[in-house]
């Protein structure tokens, strides 16, 4: 009698080899924080009520890894990392509840195969927290629809409020409920448990209205703005342009998702559409819905690649649950799409183990790859170095972009709260935080860091520049690019770029 394979135990052993993989990764001496991450730990060194463009549970995570591991990149990526492995859980706790442990353990590993997967595991942002508590929410929601039992509407509840705390784009769980029971006919017989769930959803709002309240709405024209609303939007953007606009957003969500999967997706909607299984419409829905939502906002309006992701969590168990049905070639198809997306990222992410990273051409896309994230470690040694041997006494430091200050913020000695000078950017939470008018004729020294500009120009000026130098950084012994360094004595005006946009 052939034993029956423990779905279970090979779940957990690949997906905790994935995470020490991705604890591995955040050890490497030459990856620092990508700029959004430390943007979004520098928010935990402010902590408040909500930010400029996201709710505050990124800032609060970051606070918690953080205090445990201190101010390092496992501190940050410890969420990251955790809440990869969470989602991964909950894709296979669901598809094993819907059909088998075999169909839940094909979904978990479709899942950590996607790209999508790979960036919100490894790297510590909004979409990290959001992806977990909408895939969690669903899977407690779909309990209390087939079970009844108000537990798991009220679970699915806070899950929800959680994942509001996150992101804005939680609020799209509403319209897909909604949508759902509509068509099973059955918003008449849920909407006392339907009314628990918003009521309990609803207190993740609590920190977006306080904020915002005291803040003029700030995120609310901010959102307006990145939707195509407000004065930037261009009358004159023509057909041409949009159509191009909408088929980079369709070519980036099939690559969140994976080309190598794009058989088994078109395969498993086609089947799901031809025999309208309710269990399998639950888990499209909301892809369906918010893929096409942001379908349409990209003929008015840049969509970022990551956006509708979230809503992507219950296509692995579809796809799973499709190619169990089907014959051979289609399980190769799905092996060899797992090894390809699950190898490749294992092969950049870690460190050189083999010859392959040494290849030159390797390691040049190696560095296009982690051109955003490396190079401030160094760059910061050099600014400690320079704050030692010109003897100067509580600098403070500043950029025009708010990826360097943040990445400085993080690196140099101290933790300092740096300063961001617009210099024609659009407003961020530093345009909130006290500026650099608090040094005006203050005697204070200033060092100014860029990579794009050769000073801070018309923005800023100071009595007079003490040293200035153009300190190049290396990736893997690879150029990589060129910081100017500026250390200027006493403010004397402060006339930074106003933004009328949000």
């Amino acid at each position: 009698m052939q034993k029956t394979p423990n779905y279970k135990l090979y779940f957990w052993i690949v997906t905790l080899a994935l995470a020490a993989a991705k604890v591995i990764f955040t050890f490497r001496p030459e990856i620092d924080l990508f700029t959004e991450e430390a943007q979004y730990w520098l928010w935990s060194e402010n902590l408040a009520w909500h930010y400029y463009s996201k709710p505050p549970m990124v800032a609060y995570l970051n606070w918690i890894g953080t205090s445990i591991f201190g101010t390092t990149e496992i501190g940050v990526r410890f969420f990251a990392i955790a809440f990869g492995l969470g989602s991964a859980w909950v894709t296979f706790t669901f598809g094993s509840y819907l059909y088998s442990d075999k169909v839940g353990f094909w979904s978990a590993l479709i899942l950590q195969a996607m790209p999508f997967w790979w960036l919100i595991s490894t790297f510590h942002t909004t979409d990290t927290s959001v992806a977990f508590f909408w895939a969690l929410m669903a899977f407690w929601l779909y309990r209390g629809i087939k079970e009844d039992k108000k537990r798991w509407w009220a679970l699915a509840g806070l899950a929800g409020a959680l994942g509001l705390m996150s992101k804005a784009v939680m609020l799209l769980a509403f319209p897909f409920l909604i949508f759902y029971l509509f068509q099973r006919k059955q918003l008449g017989k849920k909407w006392t448990k339907l009314l628990l769930f918003s009521g309990l959803m609803a207190l993740g709002f609590i920190p977006v209205l306080v904020w915002n309240f005291q803040n003029d709405f700030m995120t609310f024209r901010h959102l307006s703005q990145l939707a195509g609303g407000g004065e930037s939007s261009n009358s004159d953007f023509s057909f041409g342009q949009k159509l191009v606009q909408f088929f980079e957003y369709l070519g980036g969500q099939l690559a969140m998702i994976s080309i190598f999967f794009i058989p088994l997706l078109f395969g498993s909607l086609k089947n799901v559409l031809k025999f309208r299984s309710q269990e399998k419409f639950y888990l499209i829905l909301p892809a369906i819905l918010t893929f096409g939502g942001f379908a349409v906002l990209s003929f008015g309006t840049e969509v970022i690649v990551n956006w509708p992701i979230f809503a992507y969590m219950g296509l692995p168990i579809v796809m799973a649950s499709w190619v169990e049905e089907q014959s051979k070639s289609w399980h190769k198809i799905r092996n060899w799409g797992i090894v390809i997306g699950i190898g490749l990222p294992l092969i950049l992410v870690l460190p050189d183990f083999t010859f392959l990273k040494s290849i030159e051409g390797v390691k040049k896309g190696e560095k296009a790859v982690f051109r955003r994230m490396s190079g401030y470690q160094p760059l910061a040694d050099r600014l400690n170095h320079l704050q030692d041997s010109l003897q100067i006494q509580e600098p403070f430091y500043f950029s025009e972009t708010y990826h360097m200050a943040s990445e400085l913020s993080f690196y140099l000695e101290g933790n300092p709260q740096t300063h961001m000078l617009n210099m024609g950017a659009r407003r961020n939470q530093f345009d909130l935080w006290p500026g650099m008018e608090q040094f005006l004729g203050q005697e204070r020294t200033g060092i100014f860091v860029s990579w794009n500009y050769d000073s801070p120009g018309e923005f800023a000026s100071f009595q007079r520049l003490i040293y200035e130098e153009k300190f190049p950084v290396t990736f893997r012994g690879l150029p990589l690019r060129i910081a100017t360094i500026q250390v200027y004595q006493n403010l004397t005006e402060f006339d930074p770029y106003v933004p009328e946009t949000y």
